[in-house]
């Protein structure tokens, strides 16, 4: 299976930029003097190929959900998480109940939510049909002492990446977002960011769903041990997927270059999806001409990710729930840019 190929991405389209930048600096305002906001409606309009660029009415959250065997932790002792692993298929159902953070969230500016279960390491047929469907394996191993997938299941899994995608555009998405949900989330997407950017567990690993000090301190040696065993064996991003990532980082990168694949921009959120672009990156460089920003994080894995990346985040809220929330926050900011382009008066009217 041959999962990049006709992955064709195509470039924003620089001449509406470029057309955006003028009409911006002849509306009626000093030039630049809405700073970020203007920004955004530009490139909006290259995404777009259109200025102003289109409305941005049907936004659609993408929620990856797996467990990691490196959540596992006996009775007592220090885990990578303040929560059990059980707690991802319970949120699966709270998701599907529509009382989670992000469908809470995404429901005040009008986004759509969809969770599909990756990797969860339960049976949720009980949930809905669309979840099970998508299932690539139970769990994932845990990448301080084996591969997280076996050959091949990271390629299977950025192939129903990129199938959800499709999905999305085809069902009029205007704006895609990608959200996570998996007790370990923060741990995988350390030790992907530290093997990617070559950094040590230190610089990467944080505080995730708020472990304290000892717990901060075990994860600090997951990661580590994780980053050695691997050590010279990741430059390829599709082994880098098998033996540090999971079944739904490799989804979220798949989505995130498919998205680009179709034209569509993509506002991505918190750790967890910056780890799998700067996988998405390696596979296709010119999609992350089409992703955005949309929050920082507290966690240091997202910080050095969003510079490596070269993204400045729309907001900075202290977030670190993860799901897609911090991204949906951004939406508003983005429909307020577009306004600027589609809305307001210029000079010339004036006279």
């Amino acid at each position: 299976m041959t999962t990049t190929r006709s992955l064709v991405v195509p470039l924003p389209d620089t001449t509406a930029t470029c057309q955006a930048r003028r009409r911006l600096d002849e509306l009626v305002k000093p030039v630049g003097s809405l700073g970020r906001l203007e920004e955004l409606a530009a490139w909006l309009c290259g995404a777009h190929g259109t200025v102003p660029p289109r409305p941005l009415d049907d936004v659609r959250v993408a929620v990856f959900a797996g467990d990691h065997g490196v959540s596992a932790a006996p009775p007592g002792a220090p885990g990578v998480s303040a929560y059990p692993r059980e707690l991802t298929a319970a949120m699966v159902r709270v998701f599907q109940a529509g009382t989670s953070g992000v469908t809470v969230l995404a429901r005040e500016v009008g986004a759509r939510v969809r969770v599909l279960d990756i990797a969860v390491d339960a049976e949720l047929d009980d949930v809905a049909r669309d979840v099970v469907a998508r299932k690539v394996r139970r769990g994932s191993g845990a990448i301080d002492v084996e591969d997280a997938l076996t050959p091949g299941e990271a390629e299977q899994a950025f192939s129903v990446g990129r199938a959800v995608a499709d999905e999305e555009v085809d069902a009029g998405a205007d704006l895609l977002i990608p959200g996570d949900m998996g007790i370990g989330n923060s741990t995988v997407a350390a030790a992907l960011v530290g093997a990617s950017l070559g950094l040590p567990a230190h610089r990467v690993v944080g505080t995730g769903t708020g472990v304290d000090e000892t717990g901060h301190a075990h994860k600090v040696a997951v990661v580590e041990r994780a980053l050695h065993r691997v050590e010279g064996r990741v430059a390829d991003p599709f082994d880098r997927l098998t033996a540090l990532g999971s079944a739904c980082a490799a989804a979220t990168a798949g989505f995130l270059v498919q998205a680009a694949v179709r034209s569509t921009p993509v506002v991505l959120d918190g750790v967890f999806s910056l780890a799998a672009a700067l996988v998405a990156r390696d596979i296709a460089p010119d999609a992350a001409r089409w992703w955005l920003a949309g929050h920082r994080s507290t966690e240091p894995a997202q910080s050095v990710a969003l510079t490596a990346l070269g993204l400045e985040p729309i907001l900075d809220l202290g977030l670190r729930l993860g799901e897609g929330s911090g991204a949906v926050q951004a939406v508003p900011v983005l429909r307020a840019a577009r306004a600027v382009l589609a809305d307001m008066g210029s000079l010339a009217d004036l006279t």
